[in-house]
Parts: structure tokens; C-alpha cells; sequence
């Protein structure tokens, strides 16, 4: 089985943690749902579980592929969510907390760049290549 890169692994360790965080703390993320979308806590527990499929589909060759560009499609996704949060902070947050909510936002391209790097992966492309001529 070929190794993920590290950052790959890092992009896998970041949607393990943040989708368990969504079951086990679920209020902070439905309060970052944009508001004309419905059923926040629904939202919340859907994108946690895609963030966990993610994450283990980033570990493994034959799944690196497609969890790759899966995971690229979920940082774009969420990211109304992540803009929502810096609005929010925008109007009833301190300094500090306005900094990270802007801040944050153009840290998604770094993001979704490593997905889609993980989805190129060499050894990804090479067990796809060899599945192929089978």
C-alpha cells in the first residue's frame, strides 16, 4: 500500500478531527450554517460524515483518488459556511475574532489545493493505471 504524502495525511488528520467535532459539538457549526439554509443540525451531521468519509478515503490508495477530489468539492462547499462565520464575527465578535473569521478564508485555497495534489498522487495514479489494464 503506497503512503500518503504528508500533506495529504494532514488534510486527512484536519477532516477527522473537524468531523467529529461536528457530532460531539454540533451547536457551533449549525450557528456558521448560512441562514436561508434549512435543517442546520441535519447540515451539520451530513457534513461531518463526509468530512470522516474524507478522511479515510485520503489514507488509502484506491480511494485517494476520488476522496481527493471529493474533499476539494466539500472545502468549496463549505466554504458560504466559513464567509457566514467572518460576518458573524464582522458584527458581535472582538478584534481577535474578526481577524480569524477573514483570516481564514483564503487559508481554503491552500486547502483544496493539497486535495486536489492528493488526488493526483503518484502512487494513486499508478494503482489506477494498473486496475485499469486489468
Amino acid at each position: 500500500m503506497g503512503t500518503a504524502s504528508r500533506s495529504t495525511k494532514a488534510l486527512a488528520g484536519l477532516f477527522a478531527v473537524s468531523g467529529v467535532l461536528h457530532f460531539a459539538t454540533p451547536r457551533p457549526y449549525e450557528r456558521i450554517v448560512p441562514k436561508p439554509l434549512p435543517r442546520k443540525r441535519e447540515l451539520v451531521y451530513l457534513s461531518g460524515a463526509a468530512e470522516l468519509a474524507c478522511a479515510a478515503g485520503l489514507l488509502h490508495p484506491r480511494t485517494r483518488r476520488p476522496a481527493g477530489l471529493a474533499s476539494a468539492a466539500l472545502l468549496a462547499a463549505i466554504f458560504p459556511a466559513n464567509v457566514q462565520m467572518a460576518l458573524d464575527l464582522n458584527s458581535k465578535g472582538s478584534k481577535a475574532a474578526k481577524a480569524a473569521g477573514f483570516g481564514r478564508l483564503p487559508l481554503q485555497v491552500p486547502l483544496i489545493r493539497a486535495a486536489l495534489k492528493a488526488a493526483r498522487d503518484e502512487h494513486t495514479v499508478r494503482t489506477d493505471r494498473r486496475r485499469a489494464s486489468r
